[in-house]
């Protein structure tokens, strides 16, 4: 770390100065002191202008379908009478696009509109081109409702979401069977904080309870499904949620995005655990069911960084089964005739241990440890180990299985997925947001009041430690937090390489996006410009905003700014004499969006389109 002083408000003063002056092209700092803005005239954009990138540069290897937002410049698109905007995607046969207005302007016109785009085979890039598609939408999105329940339909997908009771989605069938079933969310209640020697403390279990279910949209191309209730059980409710869950034509999968408000008492209520779970019917024999965990995202010939193995492992083995047996359940894929397996292996089946338990927990972001077991009361024993997870697991075999995936999940450790009870009729798949296996986090204030009784001692104090103390200003009820996944109900093992690719979907969803010069064009989001180098002065302003917007990006790698409720949160100020961020004193501890730290990065990433601030900016706003 570079020892100097940084003041936080120092910092965000210049970066806003330096982005101001970075609107008026050619005009030198001391001009741009004395120089307002007044509001240029803006060329509008035709919409054949409107070319749709990834926000990583190239295409994903696989996608589950996206929505983004695009500006129009004032008077440019109007919508019909019935309020239908007709799109298509330019060059792109065969994917669909559902748009709908989001935002006018004064006169009527349209400022901002929305566009869901199918899941398939993605371009490098698109053009969104006014006009009604080519046709029928392949593996439309429909949704029927009735009192007690929601059908939707994707391809050959059926995903029934109850309108009440525990169940998020009660079962999700392909071709008329049951892949996966039962999807609730569970929090664990402790009852105190980890203990230090000794002492005892319990644990309680609390599951969904659905209040409320509205249908947001109903397709063709998109369909959103609003989920609100409360955790129950123990003869209590609380910690409210709201679920929306999303599903695109021609997919696989339903996204998943979880936010809940913590409103116990931080003195006797400590979260101990919060999870999405769901039960997979298997019905295969153990040896054609499949565990897989995606580990770090490296590629390594067509692993894929892929932790993969059978319930009942035929490799290895003191005998040979063969070939075509070792090779197919590596793939995934059924074994061949068991007639045809070697004599002392096929006899010895029976003899081979079942795995039915599998645990991938992320302590920390820099280590992950991957253990199974047979069955409950055996020991657990260590399969694999690594650095950091993207956060995906499967189970299932070759009538089909369920793959559950966490966003952020090494960023946002202590996190953990489960396998439960592979070797039955009836195994659980569980994504935890905050792992049990950590200490319970921990709502209470860092410190007692100190004697900051009255309005003197609290101004005293805050002269200090600049922290603005008031009695009830340290109460955590109101904090939330969001959480993405996404669940694919599938009709076979994926190969490892498959299940990078989704894995790499989970940790990395693909965004498009629309040039910075695109969204300028549209006079929108106040008085700002792209990026510019054109002359010395802008030069010199854009080296600066690029070495302050990357000093927090490699800032909150070197110092670790991970975790469940640190994790898109940055501090705000250096203690140059401990060399340490001042996370210990008061206000200049975490930023929490003072000063618009929030508006900082999101204004650098529309004026850059680097991914790496949309990301950062993206992690703030789920903060």
């Amino acid at each position: 770390m570079t020892s100097f002083t940084v003041s936080r408000r120092w910092f965000m003063r210049s970066a806003a100065g330096a982005a101001a002056v970075a609107t008026l092209p050619g005009i030198t700092p001391m001009a741009a002191a004395a120089t307002a803005n007044r509001g240029a005239s803006v060329k509008p954009a035709p919409v054949s202008d409107t070319v749709l990138r990834w926000l990583d540069g190239k295409a994903p290897a696989r996608f589950e379908g996206a929505t983004l937002g695009v500006p129009w410049p004032r008077g440019t698109l109007r919508a019909s009478a019935k309020g239908a905007l007709p799109f298509h995607l330019g060059g792109a046969a065969g994917l669909a696009v559902q748009s709908w207005p989001l935002a006018y302007w004064p006169d009527g016109s349209i400022k901002w509109s929305a566009h869901a785009v199918a899941a398939g085979a993605p371009a490098s890039e698109w053009q969104l081109a006014s006009g009604a598609g080519r046709g029928a939408v392949a593996d439309a999105v429909s949704v029927q409702q009735s009192a007690s329940l929601i059908t939707v339909t994707v391809g050959d997908t059926i995903w029934s979401v109850p309108t009440s009771g525990e169940y998020l989605i009660a079962s999700a069938r392909r071709a008329g069977r049951i892949i996966v079933q039962d999807v609730r969310l569970l929090a664990l209640r402790q009852d105190g904080p980890e203990l230090e020697e000794v002492g005892s403390v319990g644990r309680q279990r609390y599951t969904s309870k659905i209040t409320r279910v509205t249908v947001e949209q109903s397709g063709p191309v998109r369909a959103t499904v609003k989920i609100d209730g409360v955790h129950a059980g123990q003869g209590r409710e609380w910690l409210p949620f709201s679920v929306r869950l999303y599903w695109y034509a021609g997919g696989q999968s339903v996204r998943i995005v979880h936010s809940f408000v913590f409103d116990g008492d931080a003195k006797t209520d400590f979260i101990a655990g919060l999870a999405v779970s769901a039960k997979v019917p298997l019905s295969d024999a153990t040896h054609d069911r499949h565990i897989r965990f995606a580990g770090e995202g490296i590629t390594i010939g067509e692993t894929g960084g892929v932790w993969g193995e059978a319930v009942r492992p035929v490799t290895g083995l003191r005998r040979d089964p063969g070939q075509a047996y070792r090779s197919a359940q590596v793939a995934g894929q059924p074994l061949p005739p068991l007639a045809g397996m070697a004599k002392p292996v096929q006899d010895g089946l029976q003899w081979i241990p079942e795995w039915g338990d599998f645990t991938l927990s992320q302590l920390s972001p820099d280590g992950f440890v991957l253990r199974k077991r047979t069955q409950s009361g055996q020991a657990w024993i260590d399969a694999n180990a690594g650095a950091r997870s993207r956060g995906l697991a499967y189970v299932g075999g070759a009538a089909g299985g369920v793959a559950l995936g966490l966003r952020d999940f090494w960023q946002r450790a202590p996190t953990r997925l489960d396998v439960r009870n592979a070797a039955g009729a009836m195994a659980d798949i569980t994504a935890w947001l905050y792992s049990p296996s950590a200490p319970p986090l921990d709502m209470r204030p860092y410190r007692a009041a100190n004697g900051m009784d009255t309005h003197d001692k609290q101004i005293a104090g805050l002269n200090i430690t600049y922290e603005d103390y008031e009695e009830g200003w340290d109460s955590a009820t109101g904090v939330a937090r969001t959480s993405e996944l996404q669940l694919w109900a599938l009709d076979a093992t994926p190969s490892h390489q498959v299940l990078a690719d989704m894995a790499e979907q989970v940790a990395n969803p693909a965004r498009l996006v629309l040039a910075p010069a695109r969204i300028h064009q549209c006079a929108v989001f106040g008085d700002w410009d792209v990026v510019d180098t054109g002359t010395p002065g802008r030069k010199l302003l854009e080296q600066r905003l690029a070495v302050q917007t990357d000093q927090y990006l490699r800032e909150v790698e070197q110092h670790r700014w991970y975790g469940f409720w640190n994790y898109g949160d940055v501090m705000h100020a250096y203690d140059a004499d401990r060399h340490m961020w001042r996370y210990d004193i008061g206000g200049y501890a975490w930023d929490n969006s003072e000063l618009s730290t929030d508006l900082w990065l999101w204004y650098s990433y529309l004026r850059s389109g680097r991914a790496d601030l949309f990301r950062l900016a993206e992690a703030m706003t789920r903060h």
